[in-house]
């Protein structure tokens, strides 16, 4: 996937913003608060609904204005190219796929494919764990269409049990039984598709891995389905009632799951400095983003926010030979045209107090 055009208007410092991107590297520079991150932003907001920026939507907003849009053209190896928007008025979100309404933001997260490297991707290993849920099903809303009917049926099911929790008292098992059902049988799907995502990931972050931290050893995952496997969950379900009942929400289930990793070298996440957080983070990105590649047949695009910053020399070196002869399109931003890009053929863009400019 890549993108052939990309418009911003009123998303933080961004408004009228126009660009084309082109197909290899493209490398935005400017000093500090230009707006470098916020086409990156733009860019994830499409493929994921939501910024890898810490804060909430509200915060998206140019200041003073009320309402903000990202419009793209996307196009695909198979020849397709598929206009994509996502804006916001009046407190009120909506996605549009070819000038049409999305059904959900999902129909729109299927349709545009974006992984990013960026200042808080440790929380990827370190964060808590609703950030590992996010990662594991991003990749499986693209690689897995099963599995979005089964996480929608899933997320409904559990808003009327956790509703029934809340109401207070005792609970008819008439009617929350049909929820814990649905429930079970749902949830047990999801967990089986991560799983097989896994497996399937795997092989990929460890082909990274073994260049980025050879000397931690061998790489694992450790994935927790969110509920004690010893025991099927529509029956965990039935034995944590009263317990749920107590605090208002339902305590197991795949909404809880979570994974970890480990090497051989060191065995717990806390072993790890954030320097190799991040390098395990990036790794993991680009596991993904090869997967994806392999199951689709094309590359997401792939952003690198800050990389003269975040990486040490070698290891932007090492990123971007990843990336250099592969058919992907790459988003870098840093103050200056990072050292690892300086020889390598890029387009240059020069961001400035919200601006965007093509350099020749």
């Amino acid at each position: 996937m890549k993108f052939e055009t990309l418009r911003i208007t009123g998303l933080r410092c961004l408004d009228g913003v126009s660009l084309t991107p082109k197909p290899g590297i493209n490398v935005f520079t400017g000093a500090n608060g230009a707006g470098k991150t916020s086409i990156l932003e733009a860019a994830y907001l499409l493929s994921h609904g939501r910024s890898f920026r810490a804060g909430s939507r509200d915060v998206l907003l140019k200041r003073g204005a009320s309402s903000l849009s990202v419009f793209a053209e996307v196009s695909s190896l198979d020849g397709r190219t598929r206009r994509l928007g996502l804006g916001r008025e009046g407190g009120r979100w909506q996605a549009r796929v070819d000038g049409d309404s999305a059904a959900s933001l999902g129909s729109l997260v299927q349709e545009c494919a974006v992984v990013c490297f960026e200042p808080g991707s440790h929380d990827l290993i370190a964060g808590a764990s609703d950030e590992r849920r996010r990662f594991l099903d991003w990749g499986l809303f693209h690689v897995e269409h099963g599995f979005v009917g089964q996480w929608r049926r899933y997320q409904r099911a559990l808003k009327q049990r956790n509703a029934l929790l809340r109401s207070g008292g005792p609970i008819d098992p008439s009617l929350i039984e049909p929820w814990e059902s649905e429930l079970a049988s749902t949830g047990e799907a999801i967990s089986g598709y991560r799983k097989d995502y896994l497996d399937r990931l795997l092989p990929h972050i460890r082909g990274f891995m073994s260049n980025v931290l050879p000397e931690l050893g061998e790489f694992v995952i450790r994935y927790k389905p969110g509920w004690d496997e010893s025991s099927d969950l529509a029956t965990t379900l039935q034995e944590c009632r009263f317990r749920d009942l107590g605090r208002g929400h339902t305590t197991a289930g795949p909404h809880r799951a979570d994974f970890s990793v480990a090497f051989e070298h060191a065995p717990l996440r806390e072993h790890l400095s954030r320097g190799q957080e991040k390098l395990c983070a990036l790794a993991c990105l680009l596991g993904q983003a090869s997967l994806h590649a392999e199951i689709r047949g094309e590359w997401p695009v792939v952003c690198l926010d800050d990389l003269a910053s975040e990486l040490d020399r070698t290891h932007q070196e090492w990123v971007v030979a990843q990336l250099t002869g592969r058919d992907v399109q790459v988003l870098v931003t840093g103050t200056e045209v990072p050292f690892a890009l300086v020889d390598q053929p890029a387009t240059v863009f020069h961001v400035e107090q919200g601006a965007v400019t093509a350099l020749l």
